[in-house]
């Protein structure tokens, strides 16, 4: 019997019988065993507290520095810099951060994260090649399969 693709791509391969999260690690589900499946829209991840600290660190090292070897106002301009170059950078990525989606379903009893994207198309297209081949994989409904006279 040979295995119908509904969709391979770089991140994801789904087969009538398979859908793969080519992560790390890559994460292998039956289809036939997945069940709710639904999409829920994934929360941005914060800054990380250890890339915060080692931004303030920095931004306190470079004005202590420059505040005792400079002159008062040359002193001033530093700190300022050393404050506001940084927070000019962190703050427009941290509220253009986009959100990305997920597929969830309950997977043998357990609730799982089928697939992650922060790309809307391509999640769609994932998610539309899920619903093909879970739609294919269900057995035919009793006395629907039978042709009429």
């Amino acid at each position: 019997m040979s295995k119908r693709t509904y969709y391979r791509g770089p991140d994801a391969l789904i087969t009538d019988d398979l859908f793969v999260w080519r992560g790390t690690p890559a994460k292998i589900f039956a289809v036939r065993d997945l069940r709710r499946v639904v999409v829920v829209r994934a929360h941005a991840t914060p800054a990380s507290p250890a890339a915060v600290l080692a931004a303030a660190a920095g931004a306190v090292t470079v004005v202590g520095v420059g505040w005792t070897l400079l002159e008062p106002p040359t002193a001033y301009a530093t700190g300022l810099l050393a404050v506001l170059v940084p927070f000019a950078f962190t703050v427009p990525s941290m509220a253009r951060r986009p959100r990305g989606w997920e597929l969830r379903a309950v997977y043998r009893k357990a609730d799982v994260v089928l697939y992650a994207c922060d790309d809307e198309q391509r999640f769609n297209q994932v998610k539309r090649a899920l619903q093909r081949a879970i739609e294919d994989a269900r057995p035919p409904e009793r006395g629907r399969d039978l042709a009429a006279a």
